[in-house]
């Protein structure tokens, strides 16, 4: 288990605190995100408890709060829909109970196969999209609880149209506790946050419920929750096949929060987050889960936040948080029957607002207008082709990205700070560093391969064509590997050049780089000839002891940089 380095009753003090807190948080919200899911609430009492622990004994992170998540809701209930389109409720926690179960079985076959570095494979700019588009899912699904109407979900678009037309059958009393609901959570938030709000609401509705007799109202109520433990629940074989596509999806949504969570709320203190261990943690977490009805479940941010907030040290604060569960169940599982689901509703609305970001949208595309496009794509991709394949498409985006940019290496023009021995790329802002006539140093950056190879030898050619040097000399120390395809262009563009009166050098090649090189005989062809040189500088003494020192400042050389960019 992951403790703390002290045992002091004062850190145990801070646990239990920190632990209770975060409860006050994550059990009324699980209750909530159980409904996001279409299943019972008493889920959600599952998944706050079994996940909680075993993650407490395995994982990596001291604080991580395990349990179910806005996000990992929703796509759940997207899967679960296509097994129990019914509601059957004994059906519905069978399918989750096997979601959950196959959610942690990928993620454990992941951990043995160390796939820990695929929790970096959606940008931040592509989540926050994809995040913002779960955000807008979420709360028009909560909007009909709210009104008190009932509507057949077809898709977002079609939903928003199906929405608006309920309206005039809205049941005002229902929309009056949803309101007071969502003012009470947003007041609380603003004006005394230490108070966890969404306990104070799910309180005052149950009160509130039972003193107004709503159900007789004709407000809809969360009904009847069985009291004591879940029983074990063993997950039908015969949907895995139709559930294996979601159960990917989930797994990588799990497994992608939970370690942006955990290392979110590190301290530099504290042993790193490992992907691998977390992809263990998290598929124990969600296999024991399943066993016990649980739904899908991963690290949580919010509740997260509150144990680090109140002191929490360690993962006895998580089992505090397990320990509340139980007794709820145990204990407060009558009184819970008697919760509108219009106050649920409006919990999962407050904390589900906080996916879609503007802000964070506004910094992208004042940073990079092509991420800031990628993160509008994934958001569209989740309203208009669902929450399972909005993941392909945040998936299918990041990778493009990603293409994109190895696809684009840049190849600088290198020149010297005056006075100094400093090397870097010529540019106006340095309008005195010097050059050396005759000599043209060219710096590529980042991996050749078979895919960019043809686009930086066209920058070279470009430079070269605008230059007219007598040397070539490429800086190799931003290359750290050159691929087959790349090395052999690089070998033909050295003998198209040298058949063309320039001769070409090569400095500071990565050792990976130099391996590939000396394979092919092309290094040793070039050292033999003195033409492969340590570092840019060396080349740069050796020019000027064997050629000519003459220099240019770079504003001589300024209009050819530009044509050369154009």
């Amino acid at each position: 288990m992951n403790n703390s380095n002290g045992k002091s009753p004062n850190t145990l003090r801070l646990d239990v605190i920190a632990g209770l807190t975060a409860a006050a948080i994550v059990l009324p919200k699980a209750l909530a995100y159980a409904t996001v899911a279409g299943l019972p609430v008493a889920v959600g009492l599952y998944t706050a408890f079994i996940p909680m622990l075993i993650y407490a004994f395995m994982g990596t992170s001291r604080v991580l709060s395990v349990s179910s998540t806005a996000t990992l809701a929703i796509l759940a209930a997207t899967q679960l829909a296509l097994v129990a389109p019914d509601g059957n409720p004994d059906r519905l926690i069978t399918a989750a109970a096997t979601l959950a179960a196959m959610t942690g079985v990928i993620l454990l076959i992941a951990s043995m196969l160390r796939l820990g570095f695929v929790a970096n494979f959606i940008s931040t700019p592509v989540l926050t999209g994809f995040k913002a588009g779960i955000g807008f899912v979420i709360v028009l699904d909560q909007i009909p609880k709210m009104l008190g109407v009932a509507i057949v979900k077809q898709g977002f678009f079609q939903d928003v149209a199906t929405v608006t037309q309920a309206v005039p059958d809205t049941s005002m009393i229902t929309l009056g506790i949803a309101l007071a609901t969502v003012l009470l959570l947003v007041g609380i938030e603003r004006f005394i946050p230490r108070v966890p709000a969404p306990l104070v609401a799910v309180a005052g509705g149950i009160a509130a419920s039972s003193v107004f007799e709503l159900a007789a109202a004709g407000v809809a109520t969360v009904g009847l929750i069985p009291q004591g433990m879940p029983s074990v629940t063993l997950p039908d074989f015969s949907l895995v096949q139709q559930l294996l596509p979601g159960a990917l999806g989930i797994a990588l949504m799990s497994f992608t929060e939970t370690v942006a969570a955990g290392r979110a709320f590190a301290k530099s203190s504290e042993p790193p987050i490992k992907a691998n261990r977390e992809l263990l943690a998290i598929g124990a977490a969600n296999v024991g889960g399943a066993l016990l009805g649980a739904m899908p479940a991963g690290g949580g941010t919010s509740q997260t936040a509150v144990v680090r907030a109140v002191g929490g040290q360690s993962q006895k604060a998580s089992m505090v948080q397990a320990a509340a569960a139980a007794a709820t169940m145990l204990f407060l599982a009558p009184f819970l029957g008697l919760l509108p689901n219009a106050v649920l509703a409006a919990v999962v609305i407050v904390y589900t607002v906080g996916l879609i970001k503007p802000t964070e949208f506004l910094a992208i595309r004042r940073i990079r207008t092509m991420e800031f496009r990628w993160a509008l794509f994934a958001m569209i991709g989740v309203l208009a082709f669902g929450t399972l394949n909005g993941i392909v498409v945040a998936v299918i985006l990041s990778l493009i990205g990603l293409a994109s940019q190895a696809a684009h290496p840049k190849v600088y023009v290198i020149g010297r700070k005056r006075g100094e021995d400093v090397l870097r790329p010529v540019s106006p802002k340095h309008i005195d560093d010097e050059t050396f006539e005759g000599l043209l140093i060219l710096r590529p950056e980042g991996r050749l391969f078979f895919a960019n190879a043809q686009l930086v030898g066209e920058q070279i050619r470009t430079y070269v064509g605008q230059y007219k040097p007598r040397v070539l000399a490429l800086d190799m120390s931003r290359v750290f590997d050159i691929e087959y395809s790349a090395l052999q262009m690089l070998i033909e563009g050295e003998r198209r050049m040298t058949g063309e009166g320039h001769t070409v050098w090569l400095a500071d090649l990565s050792p990976a780089a130099l391996e590939c090189a000396r394979a092919s005989g092309f290094a040793d062809r070039l050292e033999k000839d003195g033409r492969l040189f340590f570092n840019a500088r060396e080349v740069i003494k050796h020019y000027q002891e064997n050629y000519t020192s003459n220099t240019l400042p770079v504003a001589a050389v300024d209009g050819v940089l530009k044509d050369a960019a154009q």
